[in-house]
């Protein structure tokens, strides 16, 4: 099989090591980077480079670009694209782009889904990718409706060739929905924490607590700024539940009041054990 990886950075550069790695498939990549892409090609993560004449020899496209450039690469080069190749995104958000992708597909004959891996790092960039980055975690798959039980074997196998554990079916607006919880607001307490003037003298006071909460908050803002206003109506919504909750915890402070505040840790103790 041959898979063509567009965008080596954090994600596509992992993909093209873990399929150089683990699998046989022969792996060809592109980047508007021409360090990335010789830096790929030195280290023997890609065949060769992903080009307009052999893009429809890929049965397999792994889009690894913002929302915005996934949208318009897959339009510009839809009719380049093998009938019947299976064309996957990597976005951190799914409405967007599975809305405008998927007539593109139908009306070119290849297959797209939505796709989100849940792995990475708060650096990014080529030099940060590795072969283990999808060791143990969940590839989550959106928009495979119109496929049978075989085409979505074939495509469980392939993620799971390349370390995933687990394949998770969703829909674009449930993958949306949870992700406003469990990544971007994820990001933005972090990235706001840190703006506390506190912060600054913090040196000698911090742990692994500090750690875990500013981790990634150094974030790549101009990725996240698209995929949060891309977001924006699930991502503003759990903000405003994370703002009551915490005025909860403001307010038993300010009364001084021992039985609301314990009560309060006491419900997000518990909540969190039933996460387990």
């Amino acid at each position: 099989m041959t898979v063509g990886i567009v965008g080596l950075g954090l994600i596509g550069g992992s993909f093209a090591r873990a399929f150089k790695e683990f699998t046989d498939y022969t792996v060809l990549g592109r980047d508007i980077s021409s360090k990335a892409f010789y830096a790929a090609k030195l280290v023997d993560a890609i065949d060769g480079e992903l080009t307009e004449k052999n893009i429809g020899e890929c049965d397999l496209i792994l889009v690894s670009l913002y929302p915005e450039k996934t949208v318009e690469f897959i339009e510009e080069n839809a009719a380049e694209f093998k009938k019947g190749a299976l064309v996957i995104d990597c976005c951190g958000v799914k409405r967007y782009v599975c809305e405008r992708l998927l007539p593109v597909a139908e009306k070119n004959g290849f297959v797209f889904l939505g796709g989100h891996p849940m792995a990475g790092t708060q650096n990014w960039g080529f030099e940060y990718s590795r072969s283990s980055m999808f060791k143990n975690a969940s590839m989550i798959i959106t928009c495979f409706e119109k496929l049978d039980i075989t085409e979505l074997e074939r495509i469980k196998k392939i993620f799971l060739e390349v370390g995933f554990a687990r394949i998770q079916f969703s829909t674009p607006e449930e993958h949306d929905r949870i992700i406003a919880l469990t990544s971007q607001l994820a990001h933005v307490v972090s990235n706001a924490y840190v703006k506390s003037p506190t912060a600054k003298k913090r040196m000698g006071f911090s742990a692994g607590s500090y750690r875990d909460m500013t981790r990634v908050a150094d974030l790549n803002d101009e990725m996240w700024t698209e995929l949060f206003l891309e977001n924006r109506d699930y991502l503003s919504e759990e903000i405003d539940t994370l703002v009551k909750n915490l005025k909860k915890y403001s307010k038993a402070l300010k009364d001084n009041d021992a039985k609301a505040l314990q009560a309060l840790l006491i419900e997000g103790k518990e909540n969190k054990r039933e996460d387990r």
